[in-house]
């Protein structure tokens, strides 16, 4: 186990060191002239120029790294040009210092040519970040092959010690935590919260702010990764309030969480501590938001408790094609024999994960015919169910077409559960379109003739019901925001809202909730006009006084100081009310959506536009549109492809794992990872697995591999 010592070791002085002044060597003199006894130019410019003479006669130099050419007659125009283009010549790798002068490096920000000095300030400050950034062990500086590395490309750097390398990552999370706290002043925040217990049986408790910041960007930053007593919820209650304090947060719009029952204890308990906060909206009414990925979660799990003989039968065909890779082997003969192209790769589902039994059901159904023709080609394979309770069979066509159907249907809660998920993209107003598709896919299969299909949706209606409700309290069940959420896309709107309600409960049902959503939406409007209205009536006064022309002549005030006060009394109450409209949400609701049909629309640029136009109504968006309906955001936290709590992390003090894992969060870019390109280099990824699992089995050492190795080259 690493300790932090709390003394840092000494060091030596920062100093600004440049790289050697030795150039290269000096290439061969090219003299255009004939005569053998004409003096050769002195100029160390002419180090990294040729002198010739062009077809015209003219005396020119070329760059002998770049070509470039300049005019070189010495009695016309000397050297300095030449001179001035060596420190920037782009193919120079040994630009050398001049008069002084530090070395020119590229802004990546800013792409600006700006002076670069190196000082072990600097290089100690990297080297934290990077050891944040990479999850890497304090004690990799003192690896042997890092140390080298240092030598090599910058001698003049003195590498700090794992105390030293400690010490700077807690300076660094102090100096971004300022910066941070400086740019949440005066927010109001959505928060995900979550709970974990390390493999040291320590209770952490990660809490996450998401907000949308005045150039319509959305963010996600953690706050806290702390140690907490215990799972209770006043416990977690005071936590999250003791956090909110530390960064002088006074305004809380939604906390998304996940339903355990201590969670429902510390969202009361801090719906009554934080109510007479500065920016507590309608006294925290909307401030619980149920995680919706948790919920489905619920749903599918409980709906797959339902036993189906066709899913086993599949499970334990991958089962046996995955046991060695001699059957591996056999198997993709098959696939090659039926002339299937696919590059889906069978997995292994686990038990307590429904989703890992999608994605097995799903690779394992395109491999339908090499199934069937391994029944001819390995008789161990069907020896292998008749070992089994599986009927003692192989799946058959109708098991294969259950399991069609049954993966078909488990897509729209897959792929729901994704899109849920996302921190890096609005999520509250896609709420309603993925539990509406899912409403009607229940409603179907519970009419199923499939005994198996027609339980599994029953069970899930009843768990849907629980949690998202029937009918008229759809929108009591779950919080109304979500709702709201859908009103404030100007491509679905009010209207849109109503008639999928419509087809899912009928006109009456549907006007009772849209009307409800209404009514809290003119709420929300009315406390936003009435914190703003400061806000608005200063911009909206000056603008009304530039259009009619309010002001009052000097002598006029002394002659009649009543029209004075009159005048300006009625531009402050004008200002009270947006100009154009008095009431914002009535004009949104009543023109027409905009967008339905663009695939690239971008519901925070549209909002961006249209914000002089909604002065009001854009700031209530602003916080709707920033609640994250899941607290995947804070669950990363604890699993980035693995447990983010590794044993070298698990070891270290509860101080300094906080340390790491905010400051790697507010580190990092939020750039988005493009789609498309990471399942290319996914499926690139599994062609290089595929030919060094070939090239292996093809070896005289790979005919009989051990169970370890057989369980490496499978995954």
């Amino acid at each position: 186990m690493e300790q932090v010592m709390d003394s840092m070791e000494p060091t030596q002085p920062d100093v600004a060191t440049t790289k050697p002044t030795m150039r290269p060597p000096r290439p061969p003199q090219v003299i255009s002239s004939s005569n053998p006894n004409k003096r050769k130019s002195s100029s160390t410019a002419w180090d990294h120029f040729e002198k010739f003479i062009d077809e015209e006669g003219r005396t020119k130099a070329r760059c002998i790294y770049c070509s470039k050419e300049y005019m070189a007659d010495s009695k016309i125009y000397g050297t300095s040009n030449l001179k001035n283009h060596t420190p920037i010549c782009p193919e120079y790798l040994y630009n050398e210092l001049h008069d002084g002068q530090d070395p020119l490096s590229k802004d990546v920000e800013e792409g600006n040519l700006v002076p670069r000095t190196f000082t072990n300030v600097v290089g100690r400050k990297v080297l934290a970040e990077m050891i944040i950034l990479d999850e890497l062990p304090f004690r990799f500086v003192e690896n042997q092959g890092f140390r080298r590395f240092c030598n090599v490309f910058q001698p003049n750097f003195n590498i700090p010690s794992r105390f030293t390398v400690a010490k700077d990552v807690s300076r660094i999370y102090f100096e971004e935590k300022d910066k941070l706290r400086n740019a949440l002043r005066g927010r109001r925040l959505c928060l995900t919260t979550d709970t974990w217990t390390s493999i040291q049986n320590f209770n952490y408790m990660c809490l996450t702010c998401h907000f949308i910041d005045d150039d319509w960007k959305l963010h996600k930053r953690i706050l806290n990764f702390c140690i907490v007593d215990n799972h209770k919820g006043k416990t977690i209650g005071k936590m999250v309030e003791s956090c909110l304090e530390e960064w002088n947060i006074e305004g809380i719009f939604t906390l998304t969480v996940d339903n355990a029952s201590s969670n429902d204890v510390a969202i009361s308990y801090l719906k009554e501590a934080t109510n007479m906060w500065k920016g507590t909206v309608l006294g925290n009414e909307f401030v619980h938001v149920r995680c919706c990925a948790h919920i489905l979660n619920l749903i599918v799990t409980d709906g797959l408790k339902h036993h189906n003989k066709s899913i086993d039968r599949v499970r334990h065909a991958v089962r046996y094609v995955k046991a060695s890779p001699n059957r591996l082997q056999t198997f993709k003969k098959c696939v090659e024999k039926v002339k299937i192209e696919s590059k889906a790769i069978l997995c292994l589902d686990v038990a307590t994960r429904w989703n890992s039994t999608y994605k097995m059901l799903e690779n394992a159904e395109k491999f339908e015919h090499a199934f069937k023709r391994m029944e001819y080609e390995d008789l161990e394979y069907i020896l292998h169910f008749r070992d089994g309770d599986y009927d003692r069979r192989p799946p058959n066509e109708d098991d294969w077409e259950t399991c069609r159907k049954f993966v078909k249907f488990l897509r729209l809660f897959y792929n729901a559960t994704k899109r849920f998920s996302g921190s890096l993209y609005v999520t509250s107003n896609a709420f309603f379109d993925e539990i509406y598709m899912i409403k009607r896919k229940i409603d179907l299969f519970s009419m199923s003739e499939d005994h198996f299909l027609y339980s599994m949706a029953k069970t899930m209606k009843e768990k849907f019901d629980k949690y998202w409700g029937s009918g008229e309290d759809s929108s009591k069940k779950g919080n109304v925001l979500l709702y709201v959420a859908v009103v404030l896309d100007p491509r679905k709107k009010l209207d849109y809202l109503n008639y999928c309600l419509s087809n899912l409960y009928g006109e009456n049902v549907a006007k009772v909730i849209t009307d409800r959503v209404q009514h809290v939406l003119e709420r929300l409007y009315e406390y936003y006009n009435s914190t703003h209205s400061s806000y608005v009536s200063i911009q909206s006064a000056s603008e009304i006084s530039r259009m009619e022309g309010v002001g009052v002549d000097v002598d006029d005030d002394d002659d009649d100081p009543d029209r004075f006060i009159a005048s300006q009394y009625k531009a402050f109450r004008q200002g009270k009310q947006p100009v154009g409209c008095v009431d914002e949400v009535a004009k949104y609701l009543m023109e027409n959506s905009e967008g339905e049909n663009d695939k690239t629309f971008n519901i925070l640029a549209w909002w961006k536009c249209n914000t002089n136009k909604y002065r009001i109504l854009s700031r209530l968006a602003r916080d709707v549109l920033a609640v994250p309906v899941s607290t995947v955001a804070s669950e990363s936290a604890f699993s980035t492809g693995g447990r983010i709590l590794d044993p070298f992390r698990s070891s270290l003090a509860p101080e300094m794992v906080q340390s790491l894992i905010c400051t790697q969060n507010w580190l990092q870019s939020s750039v988005q990872i493009s789609l498309r390109q990471a399942m290319d280099d996914v499926e690139l990824f599994e062609d290089y697995g595929k030919s060094f699992l070939e090239a292996k089995l093809a070896s005289p050492s790979a005919a009989s591999p051990s169970p370890s190795s057989t369980v490496t080259n499978l995954d």
